[in-house]
């Protein structure tokens, strides 16, 4: 038990509010902190939060977010999946293109919480919601 989250297993928050949005930010830097990031990965991977988080509200209609401290073996690291029941992305390749935004969260995009990350998996399709996972290693 670090800082009162229990780094044994994933934590949840349900996405469905601003300030839930904030939630998901405090969290991703309790575990962040716990598993020993450094500030600027600390940084990096709290603002992809903060962007995909809002996205799961504002695209997905509200929806989960589970963290988890993990390890590969060599690192610690963390991992966050993020996921909705909303209409899913329908052009995918579009939304991950470099600059692509539609305005609604910090101006990053996908693209931009892809690039402050070490992993970047995204699962979406028309109708089927969407579901990414995250994970940003120690160094």
């Amino acid at each position: 038990m670090t800082s009162g989250v229990d780094l044994s297993r994933p934590q949840a928050q349900t996405v469905g509010s601003d300030e839930d949005v904030v939630r998901v930010r405090q969290l991703v830097r309790t575990v962040a902190v716990a598993v020993k990031l450094s500030l600027v990965d600390q940084t990096k991977v709290v603002t992809a939060a903060s962007e995909l988080a809002r996205n799961t509200l504002v695209y997905g209609g509200g929806g989960t977010v589970e963290v988890a401290a993990v390890d590969n073996g060599r690192r610690p690291g963390i991992s966050i999946v993020f996921a909705d029941s909303g209409p899913g992305i329908a052009d995918l390749e579009l939304a991950l293109t470099d600059g692509y935004t539609t305005g609604g969260g910090l101006g990053l995009g996908l693209s931009g919480a892809r690039r402050l990350v070490d992993e970047f998996d995204i699962q979406t399709a028309p109708g089927q919601g969407t579901r990414i996972t995250i994970t940003k290693w120690s160094r």
